[in-house]
């Protein structure tokens, strides 16, 4: 596959939908019950981050066995996690930042990757390398939302899915911009609500992220 059908792949899963929930799944066999409650919340992409032992076993059972979900790996650090990730069924990739490894595996793959990138120089790297469609993490920390609509004149090409310290009180902030595709966030699944198998309060959450005006 192609570098730019990889990107119009990628484009349509951050298209659908203006929050990707970004989980950190503790044990493996919430994954299921998980996927299927953000999915009826009208959430079916997401991000199941490679934080814990239980990550690749948790990416593997909610894409085997949730079809309606659009399951991703993120904190993908290195070839080895990106070849990982992919072989658990992995439909998209996503690392906090990007190193040529990454890069290298991403182009021996079909499967679309979502590099990080902050700075202007890292951006522009980014695009010499083929990718528009960038993660900005983390955003708040970072600069938030007036330092991404200060890149959208210069770098008016590249967009973005900021990650990193959005909620639902400052995710329109972000989503107005030009140059915003979507964000990425964790406020949908709570740990406590995971942590409780309360996935009607985790579809709730899920359905107010996914009615956010872009």
């Amino acid at each position: 596959m192609s570098g730019g059908q990889k990107t119009s792949e990628l484009l349509q899963i951050m298209e659908a939908q203006p929050v990707i929930p970004v989980l950190k799944i503790e044990r493996a066999a919430d994954a299921v019950p998980l996927a299927r409650a953000l999915a009826r919340g009208g959430l079916p992409a997401i991000e199941i981050t490679l934080r814990t032992p239980a990550a690749l076993e948790a990416i593997r059972l909610a894409a085997s066995e949730v079809p309606e979900a659009l399951v991703g790996a993120g904190t993908i650090l290195d070839a080895a996690h990106f070849e990982a990730a992919t072989r658990a069924g992995s439909r998209f990739i996503v690392s906090p930042g990007a190193i040529p490894s990454v890069y290298d595996a991403a182009e021996d793959s079909a499967v679309p990757l979502l590099p990080g990138a902050i700075t202007p120089s890292e951006i522009m790297a980014a695009r010499e390398r083929g990718y528009t469609v960038l993660k900005f993490f983390p955003a708040e920390q970072a600069g938030g939302a007036a330092f991404l609509k200060s890149l959208a004149s210069p770098l008016a090409e590249t967009r973005f899915c900021p990650t990193g310290g959005i909620g639902p009180g400052n995710a329109g902030d972000y989503l107005k911009l030009p140059n915003v595709i979507c964000v990425g966030g964790s406020w949908v699944a709570p740990d406590e609500l995971v942590a409780a198998g309360n996935w009607d309060e985790i579809e709730r959450l899920a359905r107010e992220a996914s009615g956010l005006n872009r």
